[in-house]
Formats: structure tokens, sequence, C-alpha cells
């Protein structure tokens, strides 16, 4: 019988004549595997390891045989320079690292510069000592973007016609919205005029007669079609967004235009001006040079403002005029031996009249100046520091100042007054102190007459403790720098203290016995709070 199948297709497996399956199925390993008979408890049992025999099938007819892949040949180790090596090392030092830019973006950059010196074949000969940093590159990249930012948005500005972006609200786009452009077209109408008609506060701007606003509020309270369209699918948080520009841009129409400012430079501002005497003004914008004074200009100003100083003594005008000095050479980056001069005139100006705000921003300024190796009179300015330090008790800033003196500073006669107040203050010995009060060079009594006080009344809080049941008054004037019993028995007074005063024969005597409670208060109640301020 001929079987039912055809030739090109094989029969099932048991169905076919006996020698035809051998040729499309192989026979697979055993499922068992033969273990020995153990004879005795001291033979440990024989394990053995499944056997894998790899099967391979031929595949059915008519499908191509697949073939593994190949294996790829191993990529060969680099051997990366030394210079390389010393330049990602320096990339990720502590003193090299700059907070605002991530470690990521550092990494991302460096891979680039690497890869690149790898495909020009110029790993071995570039000069990775003196090559830039990533950190640096990503730094000046992002300022020299900002730069031309704010350069477009000057320039938009200046001319009027350029169209600002939505997400940009400067306030040159917004006095142009405001004043400019006509009422009837959209695009210059404010968008408060468009969210909200029924709003108070145009009605208010806009000056309208009480009979308009009763017949505009007796109106019923309805928006046209193509509004509601329009509105529909605007956001909760685009509505708040609109809520709050409107708040600040302040709901006014303004009639006033900004005069177009000066585009930024790339170098320091040459002044032009040639006015001797100019008010100081904060700077809002960009430096105009036509309002900034020459050095040789300010110079002459210099003069003329220490003649009128001398002669009228308008401290006022005087520390206007210094300041608008200051700016003119800060604008013009002159760091020399005369912005120096200036900064030293104006200090000891501000001392005598107490102005210990602008003494402040002088001291601070004058010590940057003298790092940069300037002359000048800072052994002076010094010992004021360390008596301003004294004054406000920061002792964090007395002890960087200290650290700071050389040996050679320290033997100064200015700089060793102050060491000596700080050291009598510490030791509490206030006859010293105020021995050192009544000699004080240069300008440092300013400084003193400031805290003075305070330790005299820790001082007469000591004497009362010390000395009772009384002691003459010419002894407090002595030990406490008064210029005479006059003045001492005034202090004594001023707080409250006529009656720790009496008349004998011997002379006016100050009751000690009864002043501890008075003077104690008065002592906590000085050091209590320090004006660091001072300004007038």
């Amino acid at each position: 019988m001929a079987s039912a199948w055809g030739s090109s297709i094989p029969p099932p497996p048991g169905t076919g004549a006996p020698g035809t399956t051998s040729q499309y199925y192989q026979a697979g390993p055993p499922a068992y595997h033969p273990v020995q008979v153990r004879q005795t408890f001291g033979q440990q049992p024989i394990h053995y390891a499944p056997a894998m025999v790899p099967q391979t099938f031929p595949p059915p007819p008519g499908v191509p045989a697949v073939h593994p892949p190949t294996p790829q040949p191993q990529r060969s180790k680099i051997e990366w320079p030394q210079g390389v090596r010393n330049y990602v090392q320096r990339c990720f030092d502590p003193s090299n690292l700059i907070k605002d830019i991530p470690r990521t973006e550092i990494e991302a950059r460096l891979k680039m510069i690497i890869t690149a010196a790898t495909d020009n074949n110029t790993l071995a000969t570039a000069d990775w000592d003196n090559m830039v940093l990533p950190q640096e590159l990503i730094r000046r990249e992002r300022v020299q973007a900002a730069w031309q930012q704010q350069s477009v948005q000057l320039q938009l500005g200046a001319s009027g016609n350029g169209i600002p972006s939505q997400n940009m609200q400067s306030k040159k786009r917004k006095s142009q919205e405001i004043g400019g452009g006509s009422e009837d077209s959209p695009s210059s109408t404010p968008p408060w005029r468009t969210t909200n008609s029924q709003n108070g506060l145009e009605e208010r701007l806009t000056f309208q007669s009480p009979k308009e606003r009763f017949d505009k509020r007796q109106q019923p309270l309805q928006q046209p079609l193509q509004d509601d369209t329009s509105n529909k699918g605007t956001s909760k948080f685009q509505k708040n967004m609109e809520k709050r520009q409107r708040r600040f841009d302040g709901g006014y129409k303004s009639n006033y235009r900004p005069s177009p400012s000066p585009e930024p430079t790339a170098g320091p501002v040459v002044g032009t001006c040639q006015t001797l005497e100019k008010r100081y003004f904060r700077l809002t914008s960009a430096p105009n040079p036509s309002h900034v004074r020459p050095e040789y200009i300010l110079k002459e100003s210099l003069e003329l403002l220490k003649k009128k100083w001398r002669k009228e003594g308008n401290y006022s005008y005087i520390c206007d005029q210094f300041k608008s000095m200051r700016q003119d050479l800060t604008v013009q980056r002159i760091t020399n031996e005369f912005t120096v001069n200036v900064y030293e005139i104006h200090a000891r100006i501000a001392l005598e009249k107490g102005d210990l705000g602008e003494y402040n921003q002088c001291q601070t300024q004058l010590r940057v100046l003298y790092a940069q190796g300037l002359e000048g009179k800072s052994v002076e300015f010094k010992a004021y520091r360390i008596l301003y330090f004294i004054h406000t008790s920061n002792r964090t800033a007395l002890n960087d100042v200290l650290a700071d003196l050389t040996t050679a500073e320290k033997e100064e006669p200015a700089i060793k007054h102050a060491l000596d107040v700080r050291s009598s203050l510490a030791l509490g010995n206030y006859h010293k102190f105020f021995r050192l009060y009544l000699d004080t060079p240069n300008m440092g009594a300013y400084l003193m007459d400031m805290f003075v006080v305070r330790e005299r009344l820790a001082a007469i809080s000591n004497i009362c403790r010390a000395y009772k049941p009384d002691v003459k008054l010419r002894f407090v004037t002595e030990e406490l720098g008064f210029e005479s019993d006059a003045d001492a028995a005034q202090f004594i007074y001023d707080y409250n203290g006529q009656h720790l005063l009496e008349e004998r024969d011997d002379g006016l005597r100050f009751l000690t016995g009864k002043g501890v409670f008075f003077f104690e208060n008065a002592k906590k109640e000085a050091f209590k709070k320090v004006d660091i301020k001072g300004q007038i």
C-alpha cells in the first residue's frame, strides 16, 4: 500500500517505514545517569554533572540556515599621555571648581575636549598644561550669552520697533506698551483692559465722570460671544499670572518715555563731563560718559571740595560730592594713588562728623586698595579699623585684623596704641584705658568717643563696688578721663545720680555705696545694643 504522505513531507514519528526517521530526528541523551551501588557507608556519594550535549537540528526545508554572529575583535587599550591625566586632575581640583557649574556639565565638556583631541590626533602634541579648564569655558559662554541678550534688549528698547518675547517683561517694554500706539489696535491694548472690563481701577484712572460710572454700572454684566470663545481655553494659572501682572504694572497709562540708555561696552567708561560739582545719583542703568568726569577734572574737584570744607563745613554737601567722585572713579575703573587719597579724605571727614556708615564704606574699599599695593596711610587706617571693631564688638573681624598685622606694623605708634586699648579693655584695666584715651594719635579719638561712655559706666560701676562709702569727685574725674569736675558731675547727673553728690568740708564727694544699683543698670543698657550703622 502506498503511503498517504507526500514525498516532500516527512511522515510523523512512528508512522513511517523503519529507517526513515533517522534522517530527520536524532536521539537525545538519556534522561538518567547510571549510579554505582554503595557497598559501605564510608564512601562518599558520587555526583554527576548533567551532560549538556548540544543538539543540532537541521532547518526545515526551504528555510536558509542561520549562522551565529562572529565575535567582534576586542578594542585595544588607550594609553593616555601624562599631560591629559594632569589636565583631568586640575579640572576636578576643589580650588578650581565653580559653585554654580555642576559636575555633570564639567564632565560633559571635558569629554568633548578629549574626544576632539583624540579625533584630531593631538593628544600627545596639545599643550594640556596651559589649556583652559572646562568650567572656565562654560562660565565664559554663560557671560557672553547674558551679555548678548542684554545688548539685544537694550537695542530693542532704544529702537522702539523690536518685538519682545512673551516671557520677557522688561520695564522698557511696559513703558512703550503703556504710552505708545493707538488705543483702538488690539496689539497696543494693555492686558488688564482686555481681561477685566469691569475693573474699578480703570474707571478711576481714566477720570470718568460720576454719571458715566453710574451708567456703566447699570449695564448688564455680559461679555461678547467672541470674548467667551477666546477665553474658554485660558487656564486658571494663566489668569492668575495676568492678575499679578496687572497689580505690578499699576494699571495706569503714562506718556513718559525713558531716554535710550547707551549700549554697554566691553571696556571701562571714559568720562567727558567738565563740571567740577555734580550731585550723586544712584545708577540704574549703564553710565553715560557725558555724565562722568575724567580723572583730571576729579582732581580739580577734590581741591575745590577741600577748600569748601575748611571754609563752610557743610557735611551734607561735602558727603554728596565725595560719593559722586567715588562713583565716577568706580565706573571708570580708576585705581591709583589718587583713588586712595579720595577715600582717605572722605573717611576722615566722616569720622569727624560721626558718620560711621560712610566711614565703613570708605575703610572697606581702602582695605582692597592697600591689598593691591597702592601707597597711602595704611598704618593710620589699620589703627582706625581696630578701634572700629572694638566699638562694634566684632571679635571675629578684630581677630582677622590682628592676624594680618606684621611684626613691623605692630611697632607703629598708631597701631600699638590701638592694641593697647584692646588689651586694657580685655583685662578690665580702666585706669590704663582712660590714660590711652587722653593720648590718642591721629583721629582715633573720634572713634573712641563712640564707646567711651559705655566704658565710663563700666568703670564707675566697679568704683562703686570697690570704694565705699564715698570718694572725692576729683578722683572720679581723674580716673574716668574727664576734663574737669564739672564734666564728671554732669555725667553723674545724666544718669539720675544727683543725690549721690554731697558737699563737705574737704570738697564735693561721690557716695559710691548708694550708686551701685543706678550705674549697674545703666551699664547693662549701654552694652546691650551697638548701632553699627550710624549714618546721619
